[in-house]
């Protein structure tokens, strides 16, 4: 599990590096057009890119890795939010957000094992009631 965990990691923050990141960073035309489409001014564009890659980083890290989830959940929440408000196409555009953070938590989940024990006790202490 803690192999396949780090892989799916290794592919979530590779594809985030190279997709959205870099070409922010960058400045590519890519980019722009992406930010233009769904009408946010083009003065954002390498803060997002900083914001994203500090996201990456601390999901990166073992340590920080719960944080930096969390953060990178609420980061695609809002690129979803984006896609949603300019009509972007659903399950394509819109929705991709949401396939990768259940991808990128899938991975935490399984490269973590104090998570999965937290999330174990949080579950039984739920189903006992109060």
């Amino acid at each position: 599990m803690l192999r396949i965990g780090w892989v799916m990691t290794a592919l979530v923050v590779l594809f985030l590096l190279g997709a959205s990141v870099a070409p922010k960073l960058t400045g590519a035309a890519a980019a722009l057009d992406a930010l233009a489409a769904l009408a946010w001014p083009s003065r954002h564009l390498l803060l997002l890119g900083v914001l994203e890659l500090a996201c990456d980083v601390l999901y990166a890290v073992p340590r920080t890795a719960p944080l930096g989830a969390v953060l990178l959940t609420g980061y695609i929440g809002g690129a979803i939010a984006s896609h949603l408000r300019a009509g972007s196409p659903l399950f394509t555009h819109t929705l991709f957000g949401v396939y990768l953070a259940l991808f990128a938590w899938a991975a935490l989940l399984l490269r973590d094992p104090e998570l999965r024990r937290y999330l174990a006790r949080r579950l039984t202490a739920s189903r006992a009631g109060p």
